[in-house]
């Protein structure tokens, strides 16, 4: 397997690459524990949260708190899977 570090773009205007680490962040209910669920989601399809990745911010009015983490990710699939078992989740309202 390569070093993540030594993976580089083949050109400029190439979109993501794989492996690779990325940042997803789930914006939903604060009233629920999001900090740990978001984390829980993305372990129960093999993606995992690196240590010290996660940070959360409350909405202004507090009825909202995003989530985000960093997570290696092997394939594009895993990627769109790691959006739609989140956005699957009834107390979150939106990815990114």
């Amino acid at each position: 397997m390569r070093n993540l570090d030594d993976i580089q773009p083949e050109s400029p205007q190439q979109g993501f690459q794989f492996p690779g680490v990325f940042e997803i962040t789930a914006l939903g209910n604060s009233a629920v524990d999001l900090a740990a669920r978001v984390p829980a989601l993305l372990a129960g399809i093999g993606l995992h949260a690196l240590d010290g990745s996660l940070r959360t911010r409350p909405s202004r009015e507090g009825n909202y708190l995003s989530v985000t983490v960093s997570f290696t990710c092997p394939d594009r699939a895993r990627y769109d899977a790691a959006h739609e078992v989140l956005r699957a989740d009834p107390d979150i309202r939106w990815t990114l």
